[in-house]
């Protein structure tokens, strides 16, 4: 026997009225009453009716989904943004699909044209390391492909941006290595092209110039690939360590997990006798040794604002105009020494 589920043709005949009129109801319609949406609600709970999705897509020519790009889901910062996003995502009726671009922008373009292919309703992204050229995105964007962009995010593209405050974390991290008595301190960092390199160079900067400390290039170290190839950190770390620094400000999540292992690898001995501070959002920070003071990002919470953002931007009646930047505050987690 095939199982059968009600429909709003059903609740309709059952309740005498009209499929249009249980439609409306149903989507919550300020035209229908609230005693007509009640006895609607009411039954279609009791014959358990649920929306079909394909048709609902077809008829509203919308696929109800949302893609995601970020660099890799195993990152633990990223995990807890897709978190974030499914929260709202799925409360909202909307799927998600989530896509890697491994740093490679080659890839982040093949993967959003593929979820543009697939009519998807809006785009959430951070940009790729690798990223400079993001004209593929401003083509889609001028067709109607709304999209917002978190945490990596471009200087000249009018649209809602997420990013956490990124001056102020790398600020707090490197003050604190300074009041740890730290005065030659090493920044590894990731690609130049991206936002968070910029913001988090500058309040790392900014630091030392509040406390009269000469600003040394060569204790700056780029990881094009932010972490992803432990060969490119293994070498910024044996690069630096002849410099002798007392204390190192790392900027990622992947970056700051990679250097501890570098540096174990490379010189345990000095390992154990240098002041950490960096970006992560791991669970385990309190685990790692040596040990770490750590910038924790408000991931789950960037996730779902810029998920609200492009809901509005999705669901909007007329095309929208105004844009915001939402700058969400870091936290800094001091560690004991083991």
């Amino acid at each position: 026997m095939r199982f059968e589920t009600s429909t709003i043709k059903d609740i309709a005949k059952a309740l005498g009225l009209s499929t249009s009129t249980v439609s409306r109801a149903l989507r919550d319609r300020y035209e229908i009453s609230e005693e007509t949406k009640k006895l609607v609600l009411a039954y279609a709970e009791k014959v358990n009716y649920r929306a079909n999705p394909i048709a609902r897509s077809l008829k509203e020519r919308r696929s109800y989904s949302i893609g995601i790009i970020v660099s890799e889901i195993a990152n633990n910062f990223f995990s807890q943004v897709i978190n974030g996003i499914e929260s709202i995502a799925y409360d909202k009726d909307y799927h998600v699909i989530i896509s890697q671009s491994h740093e490679s922008y080659k890839q982040e373009k093949l993967n959003v044209e593929h979820l543009a292919s697939r009519s998807i309703d809006g785009l959430l992204i951070a940009l790729s390391s690798e990223t400079q050229d993001i004209d593929y995105l401003r083509e889609l964007y001028a067709k109607g492909l709304p999209i917002v962009f978190f945490d990596r995010v471009p200087g000249d593209f009018e649209t809602h941006k997420v990013i956490a405050n990124n001056f102020k974390g790398s600020f707090d991290a490197t003050e604190h290595l300074i009041l740890s008595g730290k005065r030659t301190i090493a920044h590894l960092t990731n690609s130049e092209n991206l936002s968070i390199t910029k913001e988090r160079l500058a309040g790392y900067k900014a630091a030392l110039a509040k406390y009269h400390i000469e600003f040394r290039s060569e204790l700056v170290k780029y990881c094009q690939h932010g972490g992803m190839h432990s060969a490119e950190l293994e070498q910024a770390v044996k690069e630096l360590l002849p410099l002798k620094p007392d204390g190192i400000f790392i900027s990622s999540d992947r970056l700051t997990t990679g250097c501890i292992m570098a540096l174990k690898k490379t010189n345990p001995e000095v390992a154990h006798k240098l002041a950490i501070a960096g970006f992560t959002n791991s669970n385990l920070v309190d685990l790692f040794s040596p040990s770490l003071t750590s910038v924790k990002q408000p991931a789950f919470e960037m996730g779902r604002v810029a998920t609200e953002l492009l809901i509005s931007m999705i669901e909007a009646k007329r095309p929208v105009t105004e844009f915001e930047t939402k700058v969400l505050d870091t936290e800094l987690v001091h560690m004991t020494k083991h």
